[in-house]
């Protein structure tokens, strides 16, 4: 009896020391899966990003970014996020014109950088110096701009939209509401994406007029007189289609200048155009989430670096198109505000 009843105590003790070390193991990986297993980074930026505990690496991102767009600050947020956490040195460059873009991608082969993230606006100026990096073994993402040129360029992964299918999409739109003549605004004329957007439009818009108005973003106040002209010139207008928010925003200005009717719609949002969204100034937008493709660009790099991932098998990755229009604007005003929307 006695005997019985001390291994019954002796196995309720081994139970409860089980269960004890077994709570112990749950609170410890409970602790350690809310950072990924490495220590918390009180320092987020506003991100939430930890520390990814990599050796650094240097990574170039090379776009035509026009000086004064807007749009590319929240490329840059984005890279600037991953780059943070990832242990990454970002070196950024820019330059509008196609040549000199493809020599900053043979500086950043000339340093030796790690891996490159570019955009592709023109990319038969590009291909010899996209070339030059895949043979000099660094790794070559693109991201914006390039849709449908970069997988045969070799490139390795794409991060962005469908320029032509964003275009189309809002091609439909515009026959959904009843416009009747249509204006696309080129602030560029010949980069790709751009191009594509306005043969999407005209592609998608099957209720009436379209036409295409071609500008320089080099010079903003020549944007404005050359719409505020031709707002002038054809009253039929009912609708401008901009491809950028700083062309959106001076859009605004052209058809008050000209006295018109016409409803303003753009592709891509910066914080300015939020206002001018709520208060019915900009119809609708098109947004291919810029902040998402600066990060994408730099985190599938640092993937491929560390462990060999690549994303998206084979495909582009898309972000976009979404409509931000008056039903989702005020959402969307706090990440505008923060410099990622």
């Amino acid at each position: 009896m006695h005997s019985t009843t001390g291994r019954r105590q002796g196995r309720r003790g081994r139970l409860i020391a089980a269960a004890a070390a077994l709570t112990s193991a749950v609170l410890i990986v409970a602790g350690c899966s809310s950072t990924g297993g490495a220590p918390e980074d009180n320092d987020n930026g506003g991100g939430g990003a930890g520390n990814a505990g990599t050796p650094e690496k240097t990574v170039a991102m090379i776009t035509h970014e026009v000086p004064g767009d807007s749009f590319w600050d929240l490329i840059r947020k984005g890279a600037e996020m991953a780059a943070k956490k990832d242990n990454i040195k970002l070196q950024y460059s820019s330059d509008p014109e196609a040549p000199n873009q493809a020599n900053l991608v043979q500086t950043a082969i000339d340093s030796k950088v790690d891996g490159i993230a570019l955009t592709l606006a023109k990319p038969d100026a590009m291909a010899p110096a996209v070339k030059k990096a895949i043979d000099a073994g660094i790794p070559v993402v693109a991201f914006n701009s390039g849709y449908d040129n970069w997988k045969q360029m070799g490139v390795q992964q794409y991060f962005g939209q469908d320029e032509t299918l964003a275009g189309k999409t809002a091609g439909e739109r515009l026959t959904q509401d009843g416009r009747k003549k249509v204006l696309c605004v080129i602030q560029e004329q010949g980069q790709i994406a751009l191009e594509s957007r306005c043969a999407g439009v005209k592609q998608g818009f099957t209720g009436g007029g379209f036409e295409i108005l071609n500008v320089n973003s080099k010079d903003m106040p020549s944007v404005e007189a050359t719409m505020t002209a031709k707002l002038q010139q054809d009253p039929s207008i009912d609708t401008v289609v901009t491809l950028g928010a700083p062309i959106a925003q001076t859009a605004v200005q052209s058809k008050g200048n000209a006295g018109s009717n016409a409803e303003i719609v753009t592709f891509d949002t910066n914080a300015a155009l939020v206002p001018l969204i709520q208060n019915g100034d900009v119809k609708w937008a098109i947004d291919q989430q810029p902040y998402l493709q600066g990060y994408l660009a730099i985190d599938s790099l640092w993937l491929y670096m560390t462990n060999g991932n690549t994303i998206g098998g084979g495909q582009a990755v898309l972000t976009g198109p979404a409509f931000i229009d008056e039903s989702n604007i005020d959402a969307v005003a706090d990440y505008a505000k923060n410099g990622t929307r």
